[in-house]
């Protein structure tokens, strides 16, 4: 069993390419096509979504979404982590976490 590869490195999505049914429930959609590298990277499905949860920063006892975390497989069969690190900036930043071996 060949375990994913660490890498943790920000993507930068192509613009107007993202999921717009994730989008239609609220959630970030995930990139579809994305550049890491100098490579365009094509999503072919999403495998799982999860968000991750942090307090308020600010001592209230509201609790916030942290990230928005997808596996995805990419066009080439490779199986990917990104997650979109929720800044509540305009404009969030998207990271290649892992890479998995080719499905």
């Amino acid at each position: 069993m060949r375990f994913p590869q660490f890498v943790s490195e920000r993507i930068e999505p192509c613009s107007a390419d993202f999921d717009a049914a994730a989008m239609a429930s609220g959630c970030p959609g995930v990139p579809l096509r994305f550049r890491w590298r100098g490579e365009e990277i094509c999503v072919r499905s999403v495998l799982s979504s999860e968000k991750t949860i942090r307090p308020c920063r600010n001592g209230s006892s509201d609790r916030y979404i942290d990230k928005h975390i997808y596996r995805v497989e990419t066009e080439d069969g490779r199986v990917m982590t990104l997650y979109r690190h929720r800044t509540g900036k305009r404009r969030d930043v998207w990271t290649l976490f892992t890479i998995g071996p080719v499905q």
